[in-house]
């Protein structure tokens, strides 16, 4: 872990291509993510754009996250959720500082009570 990385454009690009090279790997969220995703190049820009957007108020995305996700709530439950936020958990704490790993974790947590309410 490289405790000098902070939240940049530069640290959350390379912490989304690893967090999904992972999901894509993982046995249980793999499946549903290559179904859901055409083009993983283009989705990891958009999905760099969006924690932009988050962690540095740049305004880089300009998608609707809750309508692109609500497409694929009968896939994805709770369990699968909270899986996906272990590897997140797993991927920031070994890309970022403490500090902005646990900011990252609890942008990643909010955004699922987010979710929870439109289910």
């Amino acid at each position: 872990m490289d405790d000098d990385t902070q939240v940049d454009e530069e640290g959350l690009s390379r912490l989304v291509t690893l967090f999904y090279a992972r999901v894509r790997e993982d046995a249980e969220l793999g499946p549903i993510f290559n179904d859901a995703i055409a083009d993983w190049p283009e989705h990891l820009e958009k999905l760099a754009a969006f924690w932009s957007s988050v962690m540095l108020t740049s305004g880089r995305y300009k998608g609707q996250p809750v309508p692109a996700h609500l497409k694929h709530k009968s896939r994805i439950t709770p369990a699968l959720f909270d899986r996906w936020l272990t590897l997140w958990a797993e991927a920031t704490n070994e890309m970022m500082s403490p500090e902005a790993a646990a900011a990252l974790q609890a942008k990643a947590g909010a955004g699922e009570r987010m979710f929870e309410n439109v289910r």
